[in-house]
């Protein structure tokens, strides 16, 4: 999933953010959740961040289809169900709604906006949607600078017949897809939310160890805004900042443009900094739940009630990405459902290059029976693999390897694509898990990371599942530092 980025990854820091929440709804605690709890003013917060900063846009959905039209899966993927294959149950955080990609539940306006709405059935049973940015590798250039911005409006319902209404707009480490239990040591940024139609939002950042830990899980370490006045009043600009430029990192949180909430480097143990930021970078999420820990604790009781009304939208007028100084020049998305190819040179003697694309096609050796279609292999399923011979890895780790991967398994299924160093029963160095990407030709680029490996070896990729349903196939691969 991992797409071409603004400069190469950066192996000091980088946040992560979401599942803290999620994994609060299964502790006895979580119920306890409530504003004056999230509400944990920093004091030591920098009170004049620089201002005058020169931003490269470096990606962008502006959402200007027409109505009805559903946001481009070359930029987003949709969670479907109430948790991830082999994750926490409801997303972690006790929501209830059933996330779903039906136009009803997520498309454009043709206003210009992305409408996100919950909607309950005749039974009883609540619908929303939940997205996530295809790229996961959204982080600062080196000495430089993030920033992940989104024009929003909140459902449009205040009191009793908002109860259980949890819009949200945030971040998570690229190392929570495929592990799903990393969290909060991964990291997470929550740009905003808002519950039970609250006129304020909240800004948190989740980190370190739960419960407790430096972050005060499971609350995490968070202030609130009213947006100067009331931030249910149509649209709101909601920006969150990663500085790097210094001698030291910040975070910073604004809601339009006025800074409220700041976590220093300092402000956290090195080793609890170095665990969120020392990976690949972040992926972007929207959604709206219904229900769960956090609207739980904040209403005193469970939510919804037979009062909340269905059928309100979080609206999104744009979600961008910028950054600001640093080495390295943005490079442009992509702007089809085709990723963007790494680059391909390779090494005159004969080695594979570990960091330019493979070709799967290109397998020096398999178990039996394996396919090889038009430029991919697969369909592939548990105890498949393919061998690639004489990988040069260098002197220096990667840091994480990308996959160009597809799935039209079908619901319920999925599986872990794993890289194995000189065997195909080694320990695998490596992973991600894969399931349902659209169909057997919507191609996604998707990260997992790898543990150190240097010098050169045989790699093999494996498959392996608990059903025996084919779940994967693999255009190429490549490894990144």
């Amino acid at each position: 999933m991992a797409q071409a980025q603004t400069s190469e990854p950066i192996r000091r820091r980088a946040p992560r953010r979401r599942l803290a929440r999620a994994l609060a709804a299964v502790t006895a605690g979580a119920a306890a959740i409530a504003t004056a709890g999230l509400a944990l003013t920093n004091a030591a917060a920098q009170e004049q961040p620089e201002a005058s900063q020169a931003w490269d846009l470096v990606w962008s959905d502006e959402f200007n289809g027409s109505a009805g039209q559903q946001p481009s899966t070359a930029n987003w993927i949709y969670d479907i169900g109430h948790g991830y294959p082999g994750g926490p149950a409801n997303w972690g955080t006790g929501e209830i709604a059933y996330h779903t990609d039906d136009p009803a539940n997520v498309s454009m306006d043709g206003a210009g906006n992305l409408e996100i709405t919950a909607l309950r059935d005749g039974n009883g049973q609540w619908t929303a949607a939940r997205l996530e940015t295809v790229r996961a590798d959204f982080k600062p250039p080196a000495d430089g600078t993030l920033r992940i911005e989104g024009r929003l409006q909140l459902p449009q319902v205040t009191g009793e017949a908002a109860l259980g209404y949890w819009p949200a707009f945030w971040a998570l480490g690229e190392p929570f897809r495929g592990n799903y239990w990393n969290w909060p040591g991964v990291g997470e940024f929550d740009i905003m939310e808002n519950v039970n139609g609250q006129s304020t939002v909240h800004a948190v950042l989740h980190c370190g160890v739960a419960p407790g830990g430096p972050c005060n899980e499971f609350n995490g370490l968070g202030d609130t805004t009213e947006c100067g006045g009331s931030c249910h009043d149509g649209f709101h600009t909601y920006s969150f900042e990663w500085d790097e430029s210094g001698a030291s990192g910040q975070l910073r949180w604004y809601a339009d443009g006025q800074l409220f909430h700041t976590v220093n480097e300092g402000d956290l143990p090195a080793d609890t900094w170095a665990q969120m930021t020392d990976h690949a970078g972040y992926f972007i999420l929207l959604n709206l739940a219904m229900g769960g820990a956090f609207p739980d604790g904040v209403a005193g009781h469970a939510t919804p009630t037979g009062a909340t009304q269905p059928g309100h939208s979080m609206l999104v007028d744009y979600v961008r990405v910028y950054t600001a100084g640093g080495s390295g020049e943005p490079t442009d998305p992509p702007t089809t459902d085709e990723p963007t190819d790494p680059p391909t040179t390779g090494d005159p003697g004969g080695r594979r290059d570990a960091y330019a694309a493979i070709e799967a096609t290109s397998f020096d050796g398999s178990s039996s029976g394996l396919a090889s279609g038009s430029g991919a292999i697969g369909p592939l399923g548990d105890g498949d693999w393919v061998r690639f011979d004489d990988v040069d890895f260098g002197s220096s780790s990667p840091l994480d390897f990308v996959a160009r991967v597809a799935s039209g398994a079908g619901g319920g299924v999925s599986g872990l694509v794993e890289v194995r160093i000189d065997s195909a029963t080694a320990d695998p160095i490596g992973s991600f898990a894969i399931a349902n990407t659209g169909g057997w030709t919507s191609w996604r680029d998707v990260p997992g990371n790898v543990t150190a490996v240097t010098g050169v070896h045989d790699v093999y990729l494996t498959f392996t599942s608990g059903q025996p349903q084919d779940f994967v196939s693999v255009d190429q691969f490549h490894f990144r530092r």
